[in-house]
């Protein structure tokens, strides 16, 4: 392979020595953005602009063109589709000997030399798998999140990937939606953070440093408003609720310097992402500037035709070019129909022109045409001590503590305890979707990491093979376990098949049998810790009260048990926030803390449970009042919620002015006191909410937020900040302002915070 590597690399140093001669000599600079003071364009304009012109259209349709790899070599078909340079990009090609003999083919046997971008599904590890990206959003933690993605980014391209389509910033309220998994929550203001975060993760400081990767925003846009919670359904989003609630993470992800988008598979008021001149030319080129390009999702303009807005693939291929989507994944209308289009004037040259310069561009930052091979001292850079031990931390942050009656928790190690469930020992399961090429056999589970610290202290019956398994056969063991033991600790939840991508459930229950081997643990009288470890927050208020402790694990990743140990045993305290609301019962979907008020709102002294409401009772005796007469209005867990094992008090809330004008920054300043008897972390939180709107305005927005570590007794003054400017919103003729009046402005540990001030803004 080394012999093999250094002829590589000789033949793509004369490659590119001829290349350079062919450009004028610009090859052998850097892909830097000087400005030509009397052109006003950049060397890497001047780069892109001289090879495009270059280009046959052949050769700029296969720019456009993305296609899926991955066999045990490099085909002869494929090998001459590169040399005529009708591939631009190629998708779930691991190989390193193949992804070099790609790149060869592309550098030293095409006319122009030009590499391909090899693309992978690295959403939350590569090796290395960190929680789900919705686990991930529990920590509140935005330097974790990047570090977590560099590592993914780092394990990645050792692997030759610099292409990954993530983050999915997509809010998401429908936990019946499997791909919320993937999701950062449903709140505009954490996701745009945290999301910003994975971008600066995955792409580095310097793209065209090796270990760098293209980050991808999607899905733009809506995708998470699916209806029904039904994976690829049509999303019906009233335009200032796209503004306003959508948006905003995807515009900080351009701020962050993201470099490539995805269109979602949804349609929008019945325009598909895909064929969406609004969000693609209006939205994410005119007004936000973004100069990256755009892909498709996988046969997303094919599908055109299933949405009923084009009659065949030369409309789709038409219809997703003239919005604005730069490259094609997986099918071939692009290919197959942009020579007619071009010929009957449906599409423009410089439409592909541009397609194709956006193309360029990203390439020549990635430093492919300097780089395209992976030497061989740079592979296989995988699990590394520093890189398991971020995956721990990051899975430790992620936990949520929901319930700890009678401070059950922390287990002593004195304790003998019974681990049971069928999530208890599940390598594969606990990494959770997307997790292409992940290593189980990585994984440390909540097994192993019991063991690890307790020894022949703990004691393990599965009770149930899976967690769908509903035959009660293991039950005898696992009660009999539990009846030798001082705590019961179960690993409920769902296997990694059951979330994600087009694995969307219209019962979020904990499935198969598990509720009744918990009910039937229960009967021991021991008391019982239920650790669940899902995708997605499920429906767990009824079996619930049969638990005395809660932690929601989500799917952990590869450290997930170790983690787990950890904040059971009391080593670790949980510092996890949601960042979704739990409902109680699917019925309440969806549910999320930023609703609107209503003109009648719910009253908490007038609502009536159903089965206490009197025999032939006045119709309108009960309120009238907006709420479910069986679930009532609140949900199990609110956004932002999550315990310790100690205890937080906020105080002394103040302002540093009672009137802002719109270009002032408000700052809160309180006291935070660690009142307990643990060491920890409490993630404080600032909501506002704007009393008087031209249109009606959330009854709360998290605006705000920070990570305190106290010591036991602790206090500290905490100040946070909110730019004014940061209050706009889209009035009724959907002019982005900040109006003045009258605001509330809340501090606390999640979003029913209760200390709060007011404000004024003025014009």
């Amino acid at each position: 392979m080394h012999q093999s590597y250094n002829k590589l690399r000789e033949m793509g140093n004369t490659i590119k020595i001829f290349i350079g001669l062919v450009l004028t000599g610009l090859m052998m600079f850097s892909s830097c953005n000087t400005k030509d003071v009397k052109t006003g364009s950049t060397e890497l304009d001047q780069r892109v602009e001289d090879l495009l012109s270059q280009m046959t259209l052949e050769e700029k349709i296969g720019q456009m063109s993305q296609v899926n790899g991955g066999g045990p070599v490099v085909s002869e078909e494929m090998k001459e589709e590169l040399r005529k340079g009708k591939i631009g990009s190629i998708l779930n090609e691991v190989n390193v000997e193949n992804i070099n003999e790609i790149q060869r083919v592309c550098v030293e046997e095409s006319r122009l030399g030009i590499p391909v971008i090899i693309a992978r599904d690295v959403i939350h590890g590569f090796k290395t798998v960190f929680p789900i990206p919705l686990g991930q959003a529990a920590s509140w933690n935005p330097e974790l999140i990047q570090e977590g993605s560099r590592i993914s980014a780092a394990e990645a391209s050792s692997s030759g990937i610099r292409w990954t389509f993530a983050p999915m910033i997509d809010i998401s309220r429908d936990a019946r939606w499997g791909r919320i998994a993937e999701s950062l929550g449903e709140d505009p203001y954490l996701s745009a953070q945290l999301g910003a975060a994975m971008v600066k993760g995955f792409q580095g400081e310097d793209l065209s440093n090796e270990t760098s990767i293209l980050a991808c925003a999607k899905h733009f846009a809506g995708y998470g408003a699916a209806e029904g919670g039904r994976d690829y359904n049509t999303t019906l989003i009233p335009p200032r609720e796209l503004r306003d609630i959508y948006l905003p993470p995807f515009k900080a992800a351009v701020d962050a310097g993201v470099r490539t988008f995805m269109a979602g598979f949804n349609d929008i008021d019945g325009i598909p992402a895909t064929a969406n001149e609004f969000l693609f030319r209006q939205v994410l080129r005119e007004e936000w500037k973004f100069d990256g390009f755009v892909v498709s999702d996988w046969a997303s303009p094919w599908e055109l035709m299933n949405h009923g807005i084009a009659a065949d693939e030369k409309e789709a291929a038409q219809r997703a070019i003239n919005a604005g989507v730069n490259m094609e994944m997986a099918t071939t209308t692009y290919k197959d129909n942009i020579e007619a289009l071009l010929k009957e004037g449906l599409v423009s040259e410089e439409t592909i022109n541009q397609a194709v310069r956006e193309i360029l561009r990203v390439k020549f930052e990635l430093g492919l045409f300097e780089n395209p091979y992976l030497a061989p001292e740079k592979q296989y850079q995988f699990a590394k001590a520093e890189y398991l031990a971020s995956a721990k931390e990051a899975a430790t942050q992620s936990m949520v503590l929901l319930k700890n009656e009678q401070q059950l928790l922390p287990i002593s190690k004195s304790q003998k305890v019974a681990l049971i469930g069928p999530m208890a020992d599940q390598p594969y399961e606990q990494l959770g979707t997307w997790i292409f090429d992940g290593d189980s056999t990585l994984s440390v589970t909540p097994l192993d990491g019991l063991k690890q610290a307790l020894g022949n202290k703990m004691g393990f019956a599965k009770g149930l093979a899976i967690s769908r398994t509903r035959h009660h056969k293991g039950f005898k063991e696992a009660v009999r376990l539990a009846k030798r033991s001082d705590v019961i600790v179960f690993c409920a939840g769902e296997e990694s098949i059951l979330s994600g991508e087009a694995h969307s459930r219209a019962n979020i229950d904990l499935p198969g049998a598990q509720n009744e081997l918990i009910k039937e643990l229960k009967k021991t009288g021991k008391p019982l810790v239920l650790v669940v470890m899902a995708g997605r927050p499920l429906t767990i208020g009824e079996i619930g009260e049969y638990a005395d402790a809660i932690v929601y694990a989500w799917h952990p990743g590869t450290m997930g048990g170790a983690a787990l140990a950890d904040i059971l045993l009391g080593k670790a305290n949980p510092s996890g926030k949601l960042p979704v609301t739990f409902p109680k019962v699917v019925g309440q979907i969806p549910m999320h803390y930023n609703h609107k008020n209503t003109g009648r709102p719910a009253n908490p002294n007038s609502w009536t449970q159903m089965y206490d409401i009197p025999v032939k009772a006045p119709q309108t005796s009960l309120g009238n009042e907006s709420h479910y007469i069986d679930a009532g209005y609140t949900p199990l867990y609110p956004f932002g919620y999550g315990l310790s094992y100690t205890q937080y008090e906020y105080s002394n809330v103040v302002l540093n002015n009672s009137v802002y004008a719109i270009d002032d920054t408000l700052k809160v300043s309180f006291t935070l006191k660690n009142t307990g008897k643990y060491d920890g972390t409490e993630i404080a939180q600032m909501y506002v909410r704007d009393l008087v709107g031209n249109v009606s305005r959330p009854v709360k927005e998290l605006k705000g937020f920070a990570r305190v570590s106290l010591k036991a007794g602790e206090q500290k003054e905490i100040t946070l900040e909110l730019p004014i400017a940061n209050l706009s919103f889209h009035n009724e003729k959907m002019e982005e302002v900040v109006e003045p009046g009258d605001f509330n402005l809340w501090v606390g540990g999640d979003s029913n915070a209760e200390l709060m001030t007011s404000f004024t803004v003025t014009k």
